[in-house]
């Protein structure tokens, strides 16, 4: 018999949410199978057996949280006694005559799990399991459109909001008349009593992203660099290169990943990490890309940056942009970053300072390109030109340091063909 413990399946995992059970206790498992669905602070995923055996009990149900480490579920393996069984032995009452009785093996104990909870599972998707335990949905009682009959998100929230009318229809008759209202007056004395304000719980996410900012903000003294590049040969360079590889295209914000690479590349004095026992130099140039989900925020990452085209950048980051907000990145497509890229040009804002994605000493923040009027060559002229915001950790670079990676990438950026040189 051996128990089958949370994992840790991410490097800011602290505790995990059950989101579903693939066994019931009495079922068959096999090394390999998927086991149970886990809930990170940044992803769903899938977690399986690494024995074989018989689900002897499930100690966390679906729904339930447990720290790293904590026992979730019992694994009875090939030569060992059914879970059940002992646990039942201690319950016989001492004879009338104080002689002591003998108590029989419980012997079928182990059948006893496997009726609780008598309905099969329709295969399903992680999300739609997740979304269908976030609104009360029993996919039992679901028909799947995806393949092979497999439950999707699309059928999980049709259900949420067929179950919503229904709901709201219901309540259109008269109310029931007595209810006393405040008999629970308990439990709503923790509620705000300001009818203008909703509580919403923080997600997971949030919690995490709040947590590892507010820890960056106190522990790695912050300063600024700002330049505002030239953008207009950037512009007209990225839509001869859309001409070029179309159907495929890439953004902006794929060349300005490259850039940063390739500075980077150059300038490995800021691809670094701090820690208090030393300045870890990494050698290879790992970039992440922030994405604001609903949720909080989510930072994958593309490695080996600098040595990838800026149409291989462009794909692998729009895949990773969009698994992010399915929530079904993996914590390696999540980790490992030595340096991170904030954009919210798309958003219209001009200019704004990020916070630094720990352990990395750096984070690029992206303004939005705008139409400026210049002065060049004696001639006033209006000219695309886009703010650049480089947040640094004093504590692993200097001033210097952060002005020369700034320098060579407003470079690169305004001579766009050196990019891909």
């Amino acid at each position: 018999m051996s128990e089958i413990l949370m994992p840790r399946l991410s490097d800011t995992m602290e505790e995990g949410v059950v989101s579903s059970w693939h066994k019931k206790p009495g079922d068959k498992v096999s090394a390999g199978d998927a086991l149970v669905d886990i809930e990170t602070d940044k992803a769903l995923m899938e977690y399986e057996a690494y024995e074989d055996g018989v689900l002897g009990e499930i100690l966390v149900a679906e729904g339930g949280s447990a720290t790293i480490g904590t026992p979730i579920a019992v694994l009875v393996t090939d030569g060992s006694a059914p879970a059940a069984a002992p646990a039942e032995a201690p319950a016989q009452a001492p004879a009338a005559n104080g002689t002591p009785v003998r108590t029989e093996p419980a012997a079928p104990a182990a059948e006893v799990p496997a009726a609780r909870n008598g309905r099969s599972r329709p295969p399903s998707s992680p999300l739609a399991r997740r979304i269908a335990r976030e609104n009360g949905v029993d996919l039992t009682t679901l028909t799947g459109s995806g393949p092979g009959g497999r439950i999707i998100r699309a059928d999980v929230e049709a259900a949420t909001l067929q179950t919503a009318v229904l709901s709201t229809q219901a309540v259109v008759p008269p109310a029931p008349p007595s209810a006393p209202p405040a008999a629970t007056a308990p439990a709503e004395a923790a509620r705000p009593q300001d009818a203008d304000t909703e509580q919403v719980p923080l997600s997971r996410i949030r919690k995490v992203t709040a947590r590892r900012l507010a820890e960056s903000m106190r522990t790695a003294p912050h300063f600024y660099l700002t330049r505002v590049v030239d953008v207009e040969e950037l512009l007209a360079f990225r839509a001869t290169l859309n001409t070029a590889l179309a159907p495929a295209k890439v953004s902006v914000n794929d060349l300005i990943v490259k850039a940063c690479a390739t500075a980077l590349r150059a300038n490995p004095v800021l691809n670094v990490s701090f820690t208090e026992e030393a300045l870890l130099v990494h050698k290879r140039v790992h970039i992440g890309v922030a994405v604001a989900l609903e949720e909080g925020l989510v930072v994958p990452v593309i490695r080996d940056a600098d040595r990838k085209s800026v149409s291989q950048l462009g794909a692998e980051t729009r895949e990773l942009a969009g698994r992010a907000r399915e929530q079904r990145l993996t914590p390696q497509e999540m980790s490992g970053g030595t340096f991170t890229v904030s954009n919210l040009g798309m958003f219209g804002v001009d200019a704004f300072t990020a916070v630094i994605n720990p352990p990395e000493a750096a984070i690029l923040a992206v303004g939005a390109t705008r139409k400026d009027v210049v002065f060049r060559d004696g001639e006033v002229i209006p000219r695309d030109r886009m703010t650049l915001t480089l947040s640094i950790d004093h504590r692993a670079c200097d001033g210097a340091t952060g002005a020369a990676f700034l320098g060579q990438l407003t470079d690169l950026l305004e001579n766009p063909f050196r990019i891909v040189a």
